[in-house]
């Protein structure tokens, strides 16, 4: 099924998605975060949480999948009592976000996700940011510093240079390396795409203890993020971003330009603090490998304990120390 195809989608989902998009959207109360806020940005309404001072320095905390904004959880109260204006928006496909329009593709590849960050901050008259994230949320953050980097105060980004072509994803690995990317190859046909629509939330949960083999997180933790995942266009983008990388399934016209960029691995001259957990079981680069690739100051911190693929979450104040500390390189 291409994502793109919205009549094969059925007239019943069709009109579930613009029933969704007519509703007013709640300023739905959060556990963590209080009630979310909502801005029209570029193709989105965007759900976000917010802390901290509004006339403080922006940190924008990008999540990856499939979590959401709840890795952060302790990571943003912390930033907001040391004076930072926190923002965490939740990326297409993700809770409470929706697309403005039926008729957009449900579109996952990452110039996209990264735009969807400039819009935000476009939106939320943000001309600067310092940038942090993790998984989906650091390729994004790359990206933004790669290609427009008066946007970006500083990055820290977990498992470094994330940037990646279509082109590099047709190259094979060694039978270990595939192995990892199971998921983008079962996530390649049809029995995948159903599986994960089916299993939604069995499929994540098995995600999180394989990249983070040594983190207890208990039933409450999980669902709470997970619900995240029940975004009616979840599906659509996590399939699309995984064919697209195996240039199973095309990118749109808008962001070419951008993709040929970012083919190029363009250097990242932001100061940048890069994090790696020593337990992350999840598929990530060496540090040597990307070191280069960072042309401005630089840090790479190898946080132990056991530490795993979401990092903010399992140690939040090294991830707080390392967006301080970027913001001051």
């Amino acid at each position: 099924m291409n994502p793109f195809n919205y009549k094969a989608l059925g007239a019943p989902v069709l009109a579930f998605a613009l029933a969704n998009l007519a509703a007013p959207l709640a300023q739905a109360a959060d556990d963590a975060f209080g009630a979310l806020r909502h801005v029209d940005a570029g193709l989105l309404k965007v759900a976000y949480a917010e802390a901290g001072p509004a006339d403080g320095p922006a940190v924008i905390l990008l999540h990856g999948w499939p979590y959401d904004i709840h890795s952060y959880s302790e990571v943003a109260p912390q930033l907001a009592a040391k004076g930072y204006h926190v923002l965490i928006p939740y990326a297409r496909g993700y809770g409470d976000t929706r697309f403005l329009s039926a008729k957009t593709p449900r579109n996952g590849e990452p110039a996209a996700l990264a735009v969807d960050v400039v819009d935000f901050m476009d939106a939320l008259k943000i001309k600067r940011a310092v940038l942090a994230g993790y998984d989906w949320g650091a390729r994004s953050a790359d990206i933004v510093a790669a290609l427009w980097p008066e946007r970006v105060k500083a990055l820290v980004s977990v498992s470094g240079y994330l940037i990646g072509s279509q082109a590099a994803g047709k190259a094979p690995l060694p039978p270990s390396a595939e192995l990892q990317w199971w998921y983008q190859f079962y996530f390649a046909t049809e029995r995948g795409r159903e599986g994960y629509d089916k299993y939604r939330h069995e499929f994540a949960k098995l995600i999180w203890q394989l990249a983070s083999p040594k983190w207890n997180f208990d039933d409450a933790t999980f669902a709470r993020s997970a619900a995240a995942l029940d975004n009616p266009d979840q599906g659509p983008i996590a399939i699309h971003n995984y064919r697209w990388r195996l240039g199973l399934a095309e990118g749109e016209a808008r962001y070419a330009e951008l993709e040929k960029r970012l083919a190029a691995f363009p250097t990242i001259g932001v100061p940048t603090i890069t994090l790696e957990g020593d337990a992350n079981g999840a598929p990530h680069p060496p540090a040597e490998a990307y070191a280069k690739r960072f042309s401005g100051k630089y840090e790479y911190r190898l946080i132990k304990g056991g530490i795993g693929h979401n990092l903010p979450q399992e140690a939040p104040q090294a991830f707080v120390q390392a967006v301080v500390d970027a913001d001051h390189l």
